[in-house]
């Protein structure tokens, strides 16, 4: 077990560099919540929502895959493991991809590969709304730009900056952000989400965070769209909107998927000669590449690891 935690906290760890700084990257234009102000209010968020709502984190641990005794913590080591595998491979080579896309991938694919159930009408329900995820979010976001062009001035919008972030980071805990603790749970053994958890995956998660906001944040503010205070803005409170209404329903989407889409979608609203749509087809690309990928090395990890451990 010792083993499986330290796996736990390596992937929080590393969940944190790739989630934290592009989570807190389309703000950065606005004065009015700093870096780590911003991380803070993200980390505490991680620790204490899911003391209220855990659903998506029993998404990952019950409705993909039976991940559970001894086989079932195998499994999840190698899931874990094919994720990271994949996601920081990209990332080296400069395709930022969704660490929740290759989790799932990596799941479903140890437990074929382990011979475990897998439910594959959970898993397609999964996959079809987690693609969907950037095109809600290129819907949501220009709606959301117009009606806070309407609402507010500029002087005005720095509240609505802090609201919009608060928003976000209640989404991401409330979903996104929950994969962490489903990892420490299939760890642990264990299910439900104790504060004692909650609190050592937020804090693991920020001090990753704190180590990739540049490079990670800077795909997000910089490399898709030439973005306006207003459209970081919008971006946050649109992306934040869809992916809460997703955990409601216990489905898990990647916030960064949501908030790429909502700043391709505000560039398409005005014409599409805003968006550096050379960076947005290698971040599709990578997303495309990551499930595929993390599901077949994770499969063929478990199915070779039980057949060298059943000899």
């Amino acid at each position: 077990m010792t083993s499986e935690l330290l796996l736990a906290g390596v992937f929080a760890l590393v969940t944190g560099m790739n989630d934290g700084g592009a989570l807190l990257a389309t703000g950065h234009k606005l004065p009015t919540a700093r870096p780590l102000a911003g991380l803070a209010v993200l980390v505490a968020a991680v620790a204490l929502v899911p003391l209220a709502t855990h659903e998506v984190a029993q998404t990952f641990t019950l409705r993909l895959a039976v991940l559970h005794g001894p086989e079932g913590r195998s499994a999840m080591t190698v899931a874990v493991i094919a994720a990271l595998a994949v996601v920081l491979t990209l990332s080296h080579q400069g395709r930022p991809t969704s660490l929740t896309l290759a989790i799932v991938g990596g799941l479903t694919g140890a437990g074929l590969g382990w011979g475990l159930p897998v439910n594959g009408g959970s898993v397609a329900l999964v996959l079809a709304v987690g693609l969907a995820a950037p095109f809600a979010g290129a819907l949501a976001a220009p709606l959301m730009s117009r009606l806070l062009a309407a609402l507010t001035t500029t002087i005005g919008l720095r509240r609505w900056h802090w609201a919009g972030l608060a928003l976000l980071c209640v989404a991401y805990a409330a979903n996104d952000g929950q994969k962490m603790l489903a990892v420490f749970t299939l760890a642990l053994g264990m299910t439900g989400a104790p504060l004692p958890v909650t609190c050592v995956v937020a804090v693991l998660f920020g001090i990753g965070a704190l180590r990739g906001m540049p490079r990670a944040g800077r795909t997000l503010s910089r490399e898709i769209i030439a973005s306006r205070p207003l459209d970081g803005v919008a971006a946050e409170t649109g992306s934040a909107v869809t992916v809460i209404g997703c955990a409601a329903t216990g489905l898990p989407v990647s916030m960064t998927q949501s908030i790429a889409g909502g700043l391709i979608g505000l560039g398409a609203a005005r014409g599409g000669g805003r968006v550096r749509w050379h960076t947005a087809a290698r971040i599709a690309l990578a997303w495309v590449l990551t499930l595929p990928a993390s599901t077949a090395l994770a499969a063929v990890a478990a199915f070779a690891l039980r057949e060298l451990t059943s000899r």
